[in-house]
């Protein structure tokens, strides 16, 4: 499916707001360890490899079935940092940014997959 998905923009902001959770969940209390700290790492791993698995594939079809997986695993992730804001884990400053940022990922994920839906569709794919 042409380049490195490391090329792609919407791969690099992943990672970027994948090590912003890493340290953030740093400050998580201990005892969440296992709990939701290691829930959020996982979501946001997830949004960033679901991204380069996708490119890794065959088809359009293919690419675009991952990026929905990103989509979800980036809406788990909101969902948990939501629920360390209202426990208290998460300064609302770091809180803003890191939603602001998610949500900006949100964006460029679903911009990608309409223009890979219409590629697909001109291809007849």
């Amino acid at each position: 499916m042409g380049s490195s998905y490391r090329d792609l923009v919407v791969w690099q902001k992943a990672k970027a707001l994948c090590l912003q959770v890493y340290g953030l969940t740093k400050a998580f209390p201990r005892e969440e360890i296992y709990g939701l700290t290691s829930q959020v790492r996982r979501a946001a791993v997830s949004v960033a490899s679901n991204i380069a698995e996708g490119q890794g594939k065959i088809t359009i079809r293919e690419f675009i079935q991952f990026l929905g997986h990103a989509r979800g695993s980036l809406f788990e992730l909101q969902t948990q940092l939501e629920l360390a804001f209202d426990l208290g884990y998460v300064a609302e400053p770091a809180f803003k940014h890191i939603q602001e940022d998610a949500e900006h990922l949100r964006a460029m994920l679903l911009r990608l997959i309409e223009s890979l839906q219409s590629k697909a569709r001109s291809a007849g794919a």
